[in-house]
């Protein structure tokens, strides 16, 4: 059973970071709406929709007006509101790049939701918008803000493990509908690797502090299946870290719903099972003294994750995952594209520490 949780009143809405969701699809309705009611340093001002009765309805039931709900062509209005200090992007990878640089221009502080665009170069795109406007940017990588998370992070680079070895991660789920977004390459810019794979790159990339050295991918399409017309059904990929250590990832939307995450040395293991649902994370680390399952209290994700960037706002510190943090995943995504498509292993540009991309580290809930 979870701890019970520190519960700390918020602040007055006059003194947190006014919000304005941008895009009201099940993501933002069922999670951050939620998280956004429990914040301490946030609160939704505005929300933005491509439906206006949609948008409406859900400003009048967090006790908004209608004046605060806008269409995506009424987007531009937001520049005027002084009360929304950032936008949260929840919209198809592929908007993304579109209304991160129109908010930044307007003076918004930028939270995106993972993936940051569609490619490398579409994300390079974000990062450089709000850099020259002077507004901080920070991908929404959910995992790298829970305790969870951190316990293995701490493990793999605190030596429990001893010499790492090897690492392992499935993050997989079945899609039934081929007329949802993420099927259309189009608007998805890819299939379950930008999606629900880039949860494993990025927490490889998180727990060991370090950059793949090199990757190998296949990819799997399916003939005759409706849903995966544009966009590989699974997908397998072999990555080479620094000192030999080899991590493999597969990510499917034709298997069934399995997130694990496991990390080999020479003196233990590390075994996350479920490592990446919103709640009921479970990390296990063995070693010579036995095993062990760090405990925490409640918390929810995506409340820790808006409060450090609100915190971030207000400090002007670097978020701990900028922009930049976005991009490289989407420098390594491309690489196992490329790898698939040519059947080549593709070296990636040296950098060996990951955490070259990162900025103040977030609070966490403590044991």
């Amino acid at each position: 059973m979870p701890l019970k949780p520190n519960i700390t009143p918020p602040e007055a809405q006059d003194t947190r970071v006014g919000f304005a969701l941008v895009g009201i699809g099940k993501l933002t309705a069922e999670e951050l709406i939620p998280a956004a009611r429990t914040s301490e340093h946030a609160y939704v001002a505005a929300l933005v929709s491509g439906e206006a009765d949609k948008a409406r309805g859900f400003a009048r039931a967090l006790g908004l007006t209608d004046g605060d709900a806008y269409t995506y062509e009424q987007f531009g209005e937001l520049a005027g509101r002084e009360d929304v200090q950032a936008v949260y992007i929840v919209t198809p990878n592929s908007l993304h790049r579109e209304y991160a640089t129109r908010a930044a221009r307007m003076g918004k502080h930028v939270l995106c939701e993972k993936p940051l665009g569609v490619n490398a170069e579409d994300a390079q795109a974000i990062v450089d918008a709000c850099r020259e406007a002077g507004v901080l940017l920070m991908a929404a990588y959910r995992c790298q803000y829970t305790p969870e998370h951190w316990a293995a992070r701490d493990a793999v680079q605190g030596g429990t493990l001893g010499d790492l070895r090897l690492l392992h991660s499935i993050h997989a789920q079945v899609e039934d509908d081929p007329e949802v977004w993420r099927l259309k390459r189009e608007l998805a810019g890819g299939g379950p690797l930008p999606d629900v794979g880039i949860y494993s790159l990025n927490t490889l990339r998180f727990i060991t502090g370090q950059e793949p050295e090199w990757v190998f991918a296949t990819q799997h399409q399916p003939g005759g299946d409706p849903r995966f017309r544009e966009v590989e059904a699974s997908m397998s990929a072999l990555l080479g870290f620094p000192g030999g250590v080899s991590a493999t990832i597969q990510t499917s939307y034709a298997a069934f719903k399995t997130t694990s995450l496991r990390a080999t040395g020479e003196k233990g293991s590390l075994n996350m099972e479920p490592a990446f649902p919103y709640d009921g994370l479970k990390v296990q680390v063995s070693g010579e003294d036995g095993t062990h399952e760090p405990r925490f209290p409640e918390y929810d994700q995506f409340t820790l994750e808006i409060d450090h960037f609100a915190q971030c706002i207000r400090s002007g510190d670097t978020p701990w995952t900028p922009g930049e943090e976005g991009v490289q995943d989407h420098v390594v995504m491309d690489a196992l594209y490329e790898s698939a498509r040519t059947g080549q292993v593709v070296r990636l540009p040296t950098q060996t520490s990951a955490d070259a991309f990162r900025g103040t580290k977030p609070k966490l809930p403590q044991q």
